[in-house]
């Protein structure tokens, strides 16, 4: 029986443990993992071990989704994360991935997003799903696009006062 919540040919998601904190520090460490993403560089186990606890624990709790650990099933290796996340400031799920530099530019994470997409509006019966991407991240923007997400408008987010392309996607 897999432990994954989803799952696609090369990629399982499940939740994150508190024993995912090295592989977490791992991607979460790495400047070209992070340039996009508009979250902090952690630098210690700790750190690692908070976002686990403080973030996406709380909210497996709160909502009963988030961030799931990104495993590449022909390697059993946890190599990022990808899931939904509910934004309640902005009334809003967002859909977001990272992974580690080596695992990029395979069709990684087109081929989970697509998956999660479904699940989203399907299982969690989701009404609107949002993208979010850097202007210069043009590899996440043709991700969103090719799952299925429309442009829709360039806005801040969070209220960081940055410039994001914002893509969206109404269930069937």
């Amino acid at each position: 029986m897999s432990s994954f919540i989803l799952e696609t040919e090369r990629i399982g998601l499940r939740q994150f443990k508190i024993e995912d904190a090295a592989a977490v520090l791992d991607f979460s460490s790495n400047e070209d993992v992070m340039r996009y993403t508009g979250d902090y560089i952690i630098s210690t186990i700790e750190e690692a071990e908070k976002i686990i606890t403080d973030t996406w624990f709380e909210d497996y709790r709160k909502y009963g989704y988030g961030r799931y650990a990104a495993i590449y099933k022909p390697e059993n290796r946890l190599i990022g994360f990808a899931g939904l996340k509910y934004e309640p400031d902005l009334k809003v799920t967002d859909i977001g991935y990272r992974f580690l530099p080596e695992y990029w530019r395979k069709g990684i994470a087109t081929e989970i997003s697509k998956a999660i997409m479904i699940y989203g509006f399907e299982e969690l019966k989701l009404d609107r799903i949002v993208g979010v991407a850097m202007p210069e991240n043009l590899a996440s923007a043709k991700v969103l696009e090719k799952i299925g997400l429309k442009y829709f408008k360039t806005d801040s987010f969070l209220g960081d006062g940055g410039s994001y392309l914002w893509y969206e996607a109404f269930k069937k």
